[in-house]
């Protein structure tokens, strides 16, 4: 481990791949809550038009990727609620219109060749500098302040739209803050793994984490911590042994997500097996088994 903190490159590169591991699985839990599973794809394909953009004028690709995936975002809210397209069209305009405005601004980029467009697609963390990691690190901020303001909200939108507009919840206002703190979360996770493979650190962990339990907090603290483990287990991997650092840590988490199909099938085993077997008597005495009640109210 010494030896991997000696290079300057790597240490700015632990550093984003702890703000990803933080951040993308709190924003996955989410969006697999509201079954959104593939906005990160989508969202990484408009991000990859901002980062064309930002070589072709010459400014901060992350910057311009920013500010390009959440106005995809937005305009992704925008089509699914006031047209008749459902959310799976939405995307698929994402998807399409993102790697399409990506490659043709690449093409008209001076200088620009398939490895600079290679290295945002799977990632290049030794490409990281100091102010993408500074422009990084606020964005990881931001994310996290949206989701401790607006955590309840998102919780109850997230379970069930119409449950939240009846409780008066601004359905609208939180379904873009969603859409574009997952544009910002993409951003985040790009330089590291790349905008093809954003999405799987935005849904591995979470899918992982709900093997091994069902309630929401628990989930998203499990899933925080996968996301840690595969995001510097995978980068460390990558040095030592001279792999792709992107594909590595999807690989990684992947690894973990068969662990926890196992090992959440193992548990679920051993509970039905020590479960008390009541189909015998379930109709000895069903008004014995039943709350006493008063009135509709339950005498405790």
């Amino acid at each position: 481990m010494t030896e991997l903190l000696q290079y300057e490159f790597m240490r700015r590169a632990l550093i984003a791949a702890v703000l990803v591991g933080l951040v993308t699985p709190v924003i996955g839990t989410f969006l697999v809550q509201r079954r959104l599973a593939l906005l990160g794809d989508g969202i990484g394909h408009v991000a990859l038009t901002g980062v064309a953009l930002g070589l072709l004028t010459s400014t901060s690709p992350v910057l311009t990727a920013a500010v390009v995936a959440t106005l995809g975002a937005i305009l992704m809210e925008l089509v699914r609620v006031r047209t008749r397209a459902s959310g799976e069209v939405a995307l698929a305009l994402l998807f399409y219109g993102g790697i399409a405005g990506g490659v043709l601004l690449i093409n008209l980029t001076p200088g620009a060749s398939n490895a600079t467009l290679t290295s945002y697609l799977f990632g290049s963390v030794s490409t990281v500098e100091e102010q993408d990691l500074w422009f990084v690190g606020a964005l990881a901020v931001g994310v996290v302040a949206v989701v401790a303001l607006f955590g309840r909200e998102l919780f109850v939108l997230c379970q069930d739209e119409e449950v939240a507009r009846a409780h008066g919840l601004p359905v609208r206002f939180l379904s873009v803050l969603l859409a574009v703190t997952a544009a910002l979360t993409v951003v985040i996770a790009m330089r590291v793994v790349g905008v093809l493979m954003v999405s799987a650190l935005l849904i591995v962990p979470v899918a992982a984490a709900q093997q091994l339990t069902r309630s929401f907090r628990v989930t998203m603290g499990l899933a925080v911590l996968i996301g840690l483990f595969s995001s510097l287990g995978g980068l460390t991997t990558a040095f030592y042994a001279d792999l792709a650092p992107g594909a590595t840590i999807v690989i990684l988490a992947l690894a973990v997500f068969c662990v926890a199909v196992a090992v959440g099938g193992l548990l679920n085993r051993r509970s039905r097996k020590g479960a008390p077997d009541t189909r015998e008597t379930a109709g000895a005495d069903a008004a014995g088994t039943m709350p006493q009640t008063d009135r509709g109210r339950v005498k405790q």
